[in-house]
């Protein structure tokens, strides 16, 4: 949080007046602390992609159908997006307006083409808005926890049983000076490797010193 930060700003700004660190040398390291969220959370965005891409297949099939059955035009470019979607939607329930079309639920009671095809649209479009949201979720990130979605999967130090296993987790990088910390940062990153050139550029933002 901003807040903590600008503390923890103060704090180191404070013991470099003092003389108590060097404000020259500092120490980082790592470690991954798990996030308060179930294990079997997971959204991924690889899976996402890839059923995002097999419903927009499936939307455009029905695009085509409805433009056939009930004599529509919905024009297009390369790709689908929500704003076809929502223009067959309107086209529709145009549709069932003008043709005074009663749609009916229930066993042994017979649908209409067209309350199929509006029923369908419906369900494509509810996926739609949904994985466009996991995606929006995930960002640059490969994965989220349902439970806590700031928190990406990550592989853990090995248990007792010697399984490194994939957890909800946050990256914390400590950087120590003199034995005090002067600096953190808390990441979504799996690995440490690109952790480095983001904490010292937040360092750099907050602190009034810059480390050699």
């Amino acid at each position: 949080a901003p807040c903590a930060k600008r503390i923890l700003a103060e704090m180191s700004n404070a013991l470099l007046d003092l003389g108590e660190i060097s404000g020259e040398t500092i120490f980082i390291d790592g470690t991954k602390i798990e996030a308060c969220a179930n294990k079997y959370t997971f959204v991924w965005k690889k899976s996402v992609t890839k059923n995002q891409a097999k419903l927009l297949i499936k939307i455009a099939d029905l695009i085509a159908e409805c433009e056939q059955l009930y004599d529509i035009k919905i024009i297009y470019g390369d790709t689908v997006k929500m704003k076809h979607v929502k223009r067959l939607r309107k086209k529709l329930y145009a549709l069932k307006q003008s043709e005074n079309v009663t749609f009916v639920h229930g066993i042994g009671k017979k649908k209409t083409s067209l309350q199929k095809s509006i029923e369908t649209l419906e369900e494509y479009l509810s996926r739609l808005k949904k994985y466009n949201h996991q995606t929006h979720i995930c960002g640059e990130r490969n994965s989220y926890s349902k439970t806590d979605t700031d928190a990406t999967f990550m592989r853990m130090k090995e248990d007792a049983m010697g399984n490194g296993q994939l957890k909800p987790a946050y990256n914390l990088q400590h950087g120590v000076d003199s034995e005090y910390i002067t600096w953190l940062t808390i990441g979504p990153q799996p690995t440490d490797a690109t952790t480095l050139i983001p904490f010292l550029k937040d360092a750099e933002e907050h602190l009034n010193f810059k480390y050699k």
